[in-house]
């Protein structure tokens, strides 16, 4: 009886613990931007570069490679040429920077700007239909395409 009833405390203690992680995550709609950008993560958990960069180049997440060269995925196909290289970009933009471009790239760059907000649900034109209505990211998926963009460097 006592190993169940460790097992349940367990339980219960990871779900409280699950639920305070989603409790912190910052809802689209409340993404606070600033003259530096987005300081504050999205989910107070640190992006994983490695899950960031399989974002970035998987054709049903960020899709990054459709608009943007990237060296370090030279191997990865169809690399297009709409956006700027991004190669270097953790040594020309601030982290704050980069977060806001990629949370709201409209709000960070200008109105006209092909690039979709990808923690917005100002997603953009033309957009998926599996994305209307919501992001295109999950908060995490953006602190981990930031992470990933912050191995870029000059």
């Amino acid at each position: 009886m006592m190993r169940r009833l460790k097992f349940t405390l367990g339980a219960v203690a990871a779900i409280a613990l699950s639920a305070s992680a989603m409790a912190s995550e910052v809802a689209p709609d409340a993404v606070e931007f600033t003259d530096d950008g987005v300081t504050m993560s999205l989910t107070g958990v640190p992006g994983d570069p490695v899950a960031g960069a399989d974002a970035f180049k998987n054709k049903s997440l960020g899709n990054c490679l459709a608009c943007h060269v990237n060296a370090s995925m030279a191997t990865e196909q169809f690399h297009g040429d709409v956006g700027p290289a991004l190669d270097g970009v953790a040594s020309r933009w601030e982290e704050p920077e980069l977060r806001a471009i990629l949370v709201n790239s409209k709000k960070a760059l200008s109105e006209e700007t092909l690039m979709p907000g990808f923690y917005s649900m100002e997603v953009g034109k033309n957009v998926a239909e599996k994305f209307v209505g919501k992001t295109i990211l999950t908060a995490q998926q953006v602190e981990d395409v930031l992470a990933y963009l912050g191995t870029l460097k000059e």
